[in-house]
């Protein structure tokens, strides 16, 4: 566990279903697959966290707000659970990381003539190719 990322238990439900795949009479027998939906709203994150978050994870986020991650490579419950719980702890530290701000440059005189030389190197090439008229 990330000790800078604290998780409320109230803001998480657990739910426990069988696995998909391939496991033979245990798979059906035993729910092991964690279904772990996590609150965002009741993290205790900032808004700017809580919206980059949002943004990360939009495909996972439930129409109720809930945030619903799967873990099923484990044939354990609790090691499902600590899966699923350790995902969102890296979810929330990638949410923590602020984005650069991107500082607009323009493109070098240099890098401009270089360009336009090789454009004009690459069309002579393909003229090269054509059939040579006859007048």
């Amino acid at each position: 566990m990330n000790p800078e990322v604290r998780i409320p238990e109230e803001a998480c439900e657990f739910k426990f279903v069988h696995a998909s795949g391939p496991g033979g009479q245990h798979v059906n027998k035993t729910a092991t697959a964690v279904e772990l939906r996590v609150d965002i709203d009741r993290l205790g994150l900032n808004h700017e966290i809580r919206s980059r978050l949002r943004q990360q994870q939009r495909n996972r986020i439930n129409k109720q707000g809930r945030l619903v991650i799967q873990a099923d490579e484990f044939r354990s419950q609790l090691k499902n659970r600590k899966a699923a719980i350790s995902r969102l702890e890296g979810m929330i530290a990638a949410a923590r990381v602020r984005p650069k701000k991107r500082i607009a440059t323009k493109p070098t005189a240099a890098s401009k003539r270089r360009r336009m030389d090789t454009k004009k190197q690459r069309g002579q090439t393909k003229a090269n190719r054509r059939k040579p008229s006859l007048d």
